[in-house]
């Protein structure tokens, strides 16, 4: 069943309800209804809503059965070639953001690879994601939770440990500032 996409006390509730009901656990069901809300209250916001989401939403809607329906490619009010055009520009500036060395945003390999608190604070401001500084000697739980996901994902990517001139890699480089076991 699909959750319900509000935030009020009573889809918070059918929402958790309906998670248990899967199979989840109470922590993590909960979890995933906050994580329904939030996303709720983004849009509300004003925040990630662009073209393709009015779009995906107005086709829930359809689905629904609220006798909407979608205009035809060129009539008044629908979507030009041009929006879709300056949609798809925002998505490919919406990538990853470029980081150099330089400019003092990440690290050199010799530095021990990885992104300084500058390319950090680019990165999340231009992502919306929450970097956070590396944990090679983590002090709390989270932390060592962190540090334990992140050699394990790191140490699982394709590519050589050194490059071809027997210098290490910016993936051996992070490994080892990371503090991962066996590097």
């Amino acid at each position: 069943m699909p959750l319900v996409k509000s935030k009020s006390k009573e889809a918070f509730s059918k929402n958790i309800a309906a998670e248990i009901k899967a199979g989840k656990p109470p922590r993590q069901a909960a979890a995933i209804a906050y994580s329904v809300k939030r996303s709720v209250e983004e849009k509300k916001a004003g925040g990630k809503v662009g073209l393709w989401d009015n779009i995906h939403a107005k086709q829930e809607r359809i689905k629904n059965g609220s006798g909407e329906r979608m205009r035809k490619p060129g009539s008044k009010g629908a979507p030009t070639a041009a929006d879709f055009k300056a949609s798809a520009s925002k998505m490919a500036k919406g990538g990853d953001p470029r980081l150099s060395v330089s400019r003092g945003e990440k690290l050199s390999t010799e530095r021990g690879a990885g992104l300084t608190a500058k390319g950090r604070e680019k990165f999340n401001s231009a992502t919306g994601s929450h970097l956070k500084a590396p944990a090679p000697h983590p002090k709390t739980k989270a932390d060592e939770g962190r540090k334990k996901s992140f050699c394990a994902r790191m140490s699982g990517m394709p590519g050589p440990a050194k490059d071809e001139k027997g210098r290490p890699t910016r993936k051996a480089a992070s490994l080892k500032r990371w503090n991962c076991p066996g590097w």
